[in-house]
């Protein structure tokens, strides 16, 4: 119980660490921001994240999302402004990759065919579109859906099942999700 403790809280200060340390670069969100947790298998998994709309920031205009505002082939922070982090509690596992627990920014890679890979960076603490490979932790493939109804707003979920659960981000008119499992 006290190890439980001390990661959440070590990832709680992951998170603050993460954040702008003063007023003026909050001032400079154009979207809100969320905060979704979840307890999968014993493990709390957290995702802080940036929820732009699919209209431009102070006008009416409507962007297209996918192959616009989101270039196929361009790696994406997954959000607006800060890039977006996820905490884990403890080891989670992600298709073939084990990520031990911690802290990680996920980036986006959509690819023109519909395909689209998670991007797992141990570099955290980015602003905008500040990415570099090398600081990879892993690369996983996303599944896709198309939606029924369009979501207007950026929207990502993490819904759970018996030690595993399903990371859904969700815009436009498609989703793509990934399930994980907690570690043993």
């Amino acid at each position: 119980m006290k190890k439980s403790l001390y990661l959440l809280a070590m990832g709680c200060s992951l998170v603050l660490a993460a954040l702008p340390l003063n007023a003026s670069a909050q001032q400079h969100r154009l979207s809100p921001h969320e905060t979704i947790s979840t307890v999968v298998g014993g493990d709390r998994v957290m995702i802080v994240y940036g929820r732009p709309y699919t209209k431009k920031p102070n006008t009416e205009i409507v962007r297209k999302i996918w192959g616009g505002l989101i270039p196929y082939g361009k790696v994406w922070r997954m959000g607006a402004d800060e890039a977006t982090l996820l905490v884990a509690q403890k080891a989670i596992k992600l298709g073939d990759t084990t990520l031990p627990a911690g802290a990680y920014t996920l980036f986006l890679l959509p690819l023109e065919d519909g395909t689209a890979k998670l991007i797992i960076s141990k570099q955290i603490g980015q602003w905008g579109e500040e990415y570099s490979e090398a600081d990879d932790a892993a690369r996983v493939d996303l599944t896709k859906t198309t939606l029924d109804t369009p979501v207007d707003q950026f929207t990502m979920a993490i819904t759970k099942g018996a030690g595993s659960g399903t990371l859904k981000l969700s815009w436009e008119n498609t989703a793509y999700s990934v399930a994980f499992t907690t570690a043993p």
